[in-house]
């Protein structure tokens, strides 16, 4: 089973067109799926030509084989290429964008991306996921390493699965941590109740964030912080079980009110800096980005209100 809320483009669609939408399926398919009462609508049974509103959750029993995903080379707007040699490519992705095409996006990705600036990228990897050796969240921006040889996937993924990368990530988040520097050691698992969100829970995977305080303001801190593991949603998902949410991720308990005002619609987090030995000479190399502007603005304001 899989529930997920109904995104706002989706508003007023059909039940097939928008399960075919946001889980990749064909219109075929999501039909026949409506007409087995495999689809719930807030919980009621749905037909597939009933409409769906916005922020409406759809339950779907899921079909046994995995749906086929291709990649779409697309050009992706804003996306920085920070670095490019013949191993790697390090790019500074903008937010909304995925990292690798999977069943049910629609939008760009960086893979995409790569492929309509016509990079190559090696083969290595699973098909829809090649020269992926990390992945950012759609909602956070920030640098990303992407492998273009075979040497480079697997010598990345071996640095990765070591961690001896140095992934550092700045987080504007609600209040102020106490102490002001400090370590989150704990598990995250799946969220019991919602499909799309993850939580601190007794049987989940080891996770580990280190952080310190740039700057704090009135009403929120600016934190530098270290990833020891590299679990789905860590940083939203550890500072809010810290009582500090990233300022804007209301998934994840921010307050709506100050994200409005903010111009916020999407986490302030972003992937700053990034280290590793490159695979081509061992050699440590390391990149930075800089805040892209709805983070950059947000900050500004947060600064100003504290003066």
């Amino acid at each position: 089973m899989r529930t997920l809320p109904v995104p706002d483009g989706l508003e007023g669609e059909r039940v097939d067109a928008a399960l075919a939408r946001m889980f990749g399926f064909s219109r075929t398919k999501a039909a026949e799926l409506a007409a087995e009462g495999k689809v719930r609508l807030d919980g009621a049974e749905a037909g597939k030509s009933d409409r769906v509103s916005a922020g409406a959750w759809i339950e779907v029993e899921m079909p046994g084989a995995p749906v086929p995903v291709s990649i779409v080379a697309e050009p992706v707007e804003g996306m920085e290429i920070v670095h490019d040699d013949d191993d790697i490519v390090v790019i500074s992705k903008p937010v909304g964008v995925a990292a690798h095409p999977s069943p049910g996006w629609t939008g760009t990705t960086v893979i995409g991306g790569l492929a309509a600036a016509g990079y190559t990228i090696t083969t290595s990897g699973a098909a829809e996921r090649q020269g992926i050796v990390h992945r950012l969240d759609v909602g956070t921006s920030g640098l990303m390493v992407v492998a273009k040889s075979e040497r480079a996937y697997s010598r990345l993924k071996q640095q990765f699965r070591e961690r001896t990368v140095d992934k550092r990530y700045h987080a504007l988040v609600q209040g102020h941590p106490d102490p002001m520097s400090g370590t989150i050691d704990a598990p995250i698992g799946r969220h019991p109740n919602h499909d799309y969100k993850w939580a601190v829970t007794a049987h989940g995977k080891p996770s580990v964030t280190h952080y310190d305080l740039i700057e704090a303001f009135r009403a929120a801190s600016l934190l530098d912080i270290k990833l020891e593991t590299g679990r789905t949603h860590q940083i939203r998902v550890h500072m809010s079980a810290h009582r500090h949410p990233c300022v804007g991720d209301t998934t994840y308990g921010a307050d709506p009110t100050l994200a409005k005002r903010l111009r916020l619609t999407r986490q302030w987090l972003h992937a700053v800096r990034l280290g590793f030995e490159h695979p081509a000479d061992g050699e440590w190399v390391e990149f930075e980005s800089t805040y892209p502007d709805d983070l950059q603005h947000a900050l500004d304001t947060v600064r100003a209100d504290s003066h």
